[in-house]
């Protein structure tokens, strides 16, 4: 992209309110023809509410400002007027149908007809020519449901290839997709900028924004407050944190000494089987252990098994138990469901906080008193005072962005969201915290309120399992990191013999310790 490509698209002035909040201020973006355009700024500060303004999500006169699309005034009422100039967004929750085939969802209301009827024939050769452009070989009668993410978000971007997409939206395109997955998409966007399209690209990864972007716009509290040229400007992580949160984070990770005492929980002999193939083994023969006030880390590829054991143990909420112990303060325990595993001090917050973390036609207050409803009941009635006390004090505790907790959790951002979660199981008070992607799609402020939530999790005696894909957060985090391999523990390490190379070594089999 030369500095003298011609400007494709501009965004003057952009204001959006929501009732008791102002998303956007006077946002202003330039994106150049033929260049990735990095969007960078901390959970809440309205990079996908600009993005869904300028996708008619958020129709023209619901917002104040100019978008400028290829010099001409722009005025979407709904996503299909944007995509029908070339403008095509993808969610970062994919909006696939997981029942229909790969070729329905690709032409899914822009499906090709013969003499008023759809020529199937037609859009399936269309589907194998677009496929190929993605680098998929998929039969495209395969269901989407049984395709990993990384395909589905493949998948997403065929479908906008099919709509003659000038201007790809991309909002955390790669926050669910493990590191391979990762690059192949970041390649393709590449490949796509080589044929001209240009691409708007949010993400949390900054490493990922450094490696592809050739501009990156900065919003801060809703207002854009720098763009800077990737290359003339020599930015790295650091410049781009210090523009996102104002300031120099000196760590990523919070001042923390540990002081782990006695084992108190053990999982022993775990072996569990696929819930729907029960002659294969997810969790084979895993043990481990966890001390008071130990943090204590699983790596594993994707697909290793790590959530399948946690979920396993919180209640037996995943797959059919075959055999094993679980053993808290020297006592055999009995974990059949999730309310006997709430009951006997666990809590797990989940790594799909949408699906399986949060009920999102819930408020904030009814979601944070949820896992614990006998605690703010008074005779099985739910006191309406103590529920929206506790909301209250947990919201100023971890300093989550809302107007009020009778807030939607659907109107959150990820990050916020993931704030509420947190709150939930906080407050069951749990001897044990089990934590799955905790940082998932948070950007690195946020991230690092989160790192000291864990820290004084663990300083109040409590024991916390974090599961991460990301090694650099769980060598920063972790006092001891077990690492598993297709449903087997491979081996753990202290934190003081572990680094990224003897954790791939044994993430991947390569070797075992002992």
């Amino acid at each position: 992209m030369a500095p003298s490509s011609p400007v494709i698209l501009e965004m003057r002035s952009i204001t959006k309110e929501f009732p008791g909040v102002k998303a956007l201020s006077n946002v202003s973006l330039a994106v150049r023809a033929g260049e990735i355009h990095a969007i960078c700024g901390e959970n809440g500060a309205g990079k996908s509410t600009l993005m869904k303004v300028l996708s008619g999500v958020y129709p023209y006169g619901t917002y104040s400002g100019d978008i400028v699309y290829q010099g001409q005034v722009c005025e979407f009422k709904d996503i299909r007027a944007s995509e029908h100039a070339g403008i095509v967004i993808i969610h970062q929750e994919l909006a696939l149908i997981p029942e229909l085939s790969i070729t329905e969802n690709i032409f899914l209301g822009n499906e090709p007809t013969r003499f008023g009827v759809i020529d199937w024939n037609r859009a399936r050769r269309a589907s194998i020519e677009l496929l190929a452009r993605v680098g998929l070989r998929e039969n495209p009668d395969t269901p989407v449901k049984e395709l990993g993410v990384g395909k589905q978000q493949l998948i997403e971007i065929a479908k906008a290839l099919n709509k003659s997409v000038k201007l790809l939206i991309l909002d955390e395109p790669t926050a669910a997709l493990n590191e391979s997955d990762s690059q192949h998409l970041l390649d393709l966007i590449r490949g796509l900028k080589a044929k001209g399209i240009s691409s708007i690209m949010i993400s949390h990864k900054l490493n990922e924004i450094e490696q592809v972007a050739d501009s990156i716009t900065i919003i801060r509290d809703g207002k854009s407050i720098e763009t800077l040229d990737v290359k003339a400007d020599g930015v790295d992580e650091d410049r781009i944190i210090k523009g996102m949160v104002g300031r120099t984070l000196e760590s990523r990770f919070p001042d923390h000494v540990s002081n782990p005492g006695e084992v108190f929980f053990e999982v022993k002999n775990w072996t569990v089987a696929h819930p729907t193939v029960p002659d294969r083994l997810v969790c084979k023969n895993s043990s481990f252990n966890v001390r008071r006030g130990e943090i204590v880390g699983f790596a594993g590829l994707m697909g290793a098994g790590r959530t399948e054991l946690a979920r396993s143990i919180f209640g037996r909420s995943y797959g059919n138990f075959v055999s094993g112990q679980i053993v808290k303060d020297g006592k055999e325990i009995t974990l059949k469901t999730v309310q006997q595993a709430i009951s006997h001090g666990l809590g797990y917050v989940t790594e799909d906080r949408k699906s399986l973390g949060l009920n999102l036609l819930d408020d904030i207050k009814a979601t944070t008193v949820s896992a614990a409803l006998s605690k703010i009941s008074n005779n099985s009635v739910v006191d309406n005072n103590k529920e929206f006390n506790v909301a209250e004090q947990y919201r100023k505790q971890l300093r989550t962005k809302t107007p009020s907790v009778n807030e939607g959790v659907a109107k959150l951002s990820g990050g916020n969201q993931q704030k509420v979660v947190l709150a939930k199981w906080m407050f069951t008070d749990p001897d044990l915290l089990i934590l799955d992607e905790p940082t998932r799609g948070i950007d690195v402020g946020a991230k690092y309120e989160i790192y000291g939530i864990i820290q004084q999790l663990a300083n109040q005696g409590k024991g916390v399992i974090v599961i991460s894909s990301e090694l650099p957060e769980l060598l920063g985090l972790s006092d001891r990191i077990y690492t598993i391999f297709e449903g087997s523990i491979t081996g753990v390490l202290n934190k003081d013999e572990a680094s990224q190379e003897s954790l791939m070594k044994l993430m991947t089999a390569a070797k075992r310790a002992a």
